[in-house]
């Protein structure tokens, strides 16, 4: 099902969420799919699709902090940085509190955690509070920021919310807090001088 970003299109894909569905949504960054990530069946499918390794975790995206720390722990550094980047193309590995999640995820201390910068997306967020956040292409693949190519390459998903083609230097920069020391994990649309300036 392909439905609009508007609140009809929302509340059909909050619907199906909630019942085990694949979601395929706009980020700011490029189109990202996802499911309940307390929903163990559901998550399964996620990798699935995506041929993804079982051993690779998927983050988490959410709507505001205050949703973050109800499953993550915060310090003064993630939280200097969050004021400044979030809603944003960064994405933070912090501790993860939520033992439901360390199930259903198959984690142990660890969670990868950002608030995507997209309207669309946000409103579907304030609904289902979580929602597993991860590129929406075959792992390997390049990932997409235009509709067409995303429904091309992806099948077996229960709906898309269709943004438009998303404007965007790529994907989110990944980085973790070590000794009150940046560590980037990946290096995406912003830049490791960007974020140790704030």
């Amino acid at each position: 099902m392909k439905v609009n970003c508007d609140d009809i299109g929302i509340e059909k894909a909050i619907q199906i969420v909630k019942q085990g569905g694949i979601v395929i949504f706009p980020t700011d960054t490029v189109y990202g799919i996802g499911c309940d990530p307390y929903n163990k069946e559901s998550v399964k499918k996620v990798y699935n699709l995506k041929s993804r390794e079982f051993s690779k975790p998927f983050p988490i995206l959410v709507d505001s902090k205050e949703t973050a720390k109800k499953i993550v722990e915060f310090d003064e550094i993630t939280e200097k940085i969050t004021e400044k980047f979030w809603p944003g193309p960064l994405t933070i590995i912090l501790k993860l509190t939520d033992d439901k999640l360390k199930k259903s995820l198959n984690l142990e201390e660890k969670i990868a955690i950002r608030i995507p910068n997209n309207k669309c997306t946000l409103k579907l967020l304030k609904k289902c509070n979580f929602l597993v956040g991860t590129s929406a292409n075959i792992s390997n693949q390049k990932s997409v920021s235009d509709p067409n190519e995303c429904l091309k390459n992806m099948q077996d998903f229960d709906v898309f919310i269709d943004g438009g083609i998303i404007d965007s230097k790529g994907e989110s920069t990944i980085i973790e807090i070590e000794d009150e020391k940046i560590k980037i994990i990946r290096e995406g649309s912003l830049s490791k001088n960007e974020i140790i300036k704030c």
